[in-house]
């Protein structure tokens, strides 16, 4: 596994712990590294060694079940709100949804909204410009998960092919989504609140139906897991600091 430097050490615990071979590296080194690796030791890429995201044809096989398993409980619903970084499990949803319609169990497929970071948007963009895919300037946030530069064409026909739309997030949108999510029960990474932020930025506008947002990952992966003020010792003797931190929540 190749990661970005600075990945939160849950992941690379969870990475380690299926017995994977963790690399970290400066992010831009990344795929020249992965070509390299898979040039010398001939191994198969999972992910992508080409200029824009194509991903692995596998990979959407497993997305779809997500699809299933939201039709199992709900049947078909008005929409489905999808984090998205290359949009591979935006593509996976639609897939799932477009093969029940076609073996005549589901009636239609739900529209797809991607859900990205306002700092970048591949997706977004490669909408907005007509194009199968775009590569973005990414500025800063907190949604390491999903900050993606470069997209891919699939995303673009999920959208199109579910008369969907490509949205854009700020990070205090997911911050908020992060803590409505918290308050049901769920503890979400940021990125993960990513669908929930897309569709309270809609509104009612898609209220016709059931409406999934979709939550990716548990709230270990976020890199302000350790935050200073939240982690610090307590004297239990300084009741200021403790009327302070209590008065606070």
């Amino acid at each position: 596994m190749i990661c970005s430097a600075g990945t939160p050490p849950a992941v690379g615990a969870f990475l380690r712990a299926y017995g994977a071979v963790v690399l970290q590296v400066p992010e831009d080194a990344r795929w020249p590294l992965l070509r390299r690796i898979v040039e010398r030791f001939g191994y198969h890429p999972v992910s992508n060694v080409t200029p824009t995201h194509t991903g692995h044809a596998f990979g959407p096989e497993g997305y779809k079940t997500l699809a299933y398993e939201i039709y199992a409980e709900l049947g078909v619903p008005a929409a489905v709100f999808v984090p998205t970084g290359y949009g591979e499990l935006l593509f996976g949803v639609w897939k799932g949804f477009a093969e029940l319609a076609a073996l005549g169990l589901a009636e239609r497929v739900p529209r797809l909204y991607s859900c990205e970071p306002g700092a970048g948007g591949p997706l977004a963009a490669a909408v907005r410009e007509g194009v199968p895919a775009a590569r973005v300037p990414v500025g800063e946030t907190a949604a390491y998960a999903i900050d993606c530069a470069v997209g891919g064409y699939r995303g673009v026909v999920a959208l199109r092919e579910s008369g969907g739309r490509a949205l854009l997030v700020s990070d205090p949108q997911m911050v908020a989504a992060r803590a409505e999510l918290a308050r049901a029960g769920l503890w979400a990474e940021l990125s993960a609140a990513a669908g929930l932020a897309g569709y309270r930025q809609l509104g009612e506008e898609v209220a016709d139906g059931p409406v999934v947002c979709v939550s990716t990952s548990s709230g270990f992966k976020d890199r302000d897991l350790l935050d200073v003020d939240g982690s610090a010792v307590v004297d239990p003797e300084d009741w200021a600091e403790v009327e302070r931190r209590v008065g606070r929540g």
